[in-house]
């Protein structure tokens, strides 16, 4: 019996101890209506799907079901087929995703994420602006960056600027602030200790990334060079922009170097900036994440727990 693809789906069980926020629950919010398991199972008979055999798993502040599905009914394409279910799962509590058994089932996987208000909480260049005293300025032209309203490099030489003359020394304060998202360290130890390889693609600043990912012991990372000259920040960035087709091609040559079909690869992010790496990935995650990304993504978490990627990926 041949697996054909997995349902994965996850719900919010209680606040989440490290989160630092409420995570919701299956009864927060008028619309907020969990599907019981005959229901999705007759859902699946009605677009020809058949659970094949289920497994459950949980974490802090979440729990879920991954089902492992075979064809019933050779008529109607899949895409057509899938895409009709989950536009019926919609009205659940729970946030359904359809993963490619391919992916789950490879022996050997790629995951790569997005850093600021992913792989952590904060969006390090209003960190950085927030010495300068621009933080609120500069948060807004993030914000309309990540909802796609804005050239991202452009946006991005513009918030650099502000930074101009700042003392050098404020990187380490940056450093010293960041803030891993909840399960980060989670995903990260059970990629690793499952054989697979992790990498971070960043629109923010090398030299906050280098650090981190050394700390984490991440496979790969890339990210914009900052410019310093004389113990100062300069307001520039040094080289090519980390951009959205820089994230895609980012994803493609370390799948290349890992000797991985770029089928078993998986990307994670928020803003629109990580769209072209979202859609190239064998699994796309809009994490906590802009409508624009939502909507192209394969998977959406909005519950802020990072570690949730590692059940939809079969990880």
């Amino acid at each position: 019996m041949k697996i054909s693809s997995y349902l994965v789906s996850h719900h919010g069980t209680a606040s989440s101890p490290d989160d630092g926020a409420a995570t919701p629950t299956a009864a927060d919010g008028p619309e907020a209506t969990r599907f019981e398991p005959a229901r999705i199972e007759a859902l699946l008979g009605d677009h020809g799907f058949s659970t094949a055999s289920s497994t459950a798993f949980s974490g802090l502040g979440y729990a879920g079901t991954r089902r492992a599905l075979t064809r019933t009914t050779p008529e109607g394409p899949d895409a057509d087929r899938s895409a009709a279910l989950l536009d019926r799962l919609a009205a659940d509590s729970a946030q359904h995703a359809l993963v490619p058994a391919s992916l789950i089932e490879a022996p050997r996987k790629l995951l790569v994420m997005d850093v600021d208000s992913t792989l952590i909480r904060q969006e390090v260049i209003e960190l950085l602006a927030a010495h300068a005293g621009r933080e609120a300025e500069v948060a807004a032209v993030t914000e309309a960056a990540m909802r796609g309203e804005l050239d991202f490099s452009e946006s991005l030489h513009a918030r650099v600027a502000t930074l101009a003359g700042l003392e050098a020394g404020v990187i380490d304060r940056v450093c010293d602030a960041v803030v891993l998202s909840a399960g980060a360290r989670e995903l990260i130890a059970a990629c690793h200790e499952g054989g697979h390889l992790v990498g971070v693609v960043s629109g923010g600043f090398l030299q906050i990334l280098r650090p981190l990912a050394d700390g984490l012991g991440l496979d790969f990372a890339r990210a914009n060079d900052l410019g310093v000259s004389e113990g100062r920040l300069t307001g520039t960035v040094n080289g090519e922009i980390v951009d959205a087709a820089a994230k895609e091609s980012s994803l493609r040559q370390w799948a290349v170097e890992a000797g991985l079909p770029v089928e078993h690869t998986i990307a994670a992010g928020d803003g629109a900036n990580d769209l072209l790496m979202v859609r190239a990935a064998g699994l796309g995650i809009a994490y906590c994440a802009k409508p624009a990304l939502r909507t192209a993504a394969d998977a959406v978490i909005d519950l802020p727990r990072l570690d949730i990627i590692r059940h939809l990926a079969g990880i």
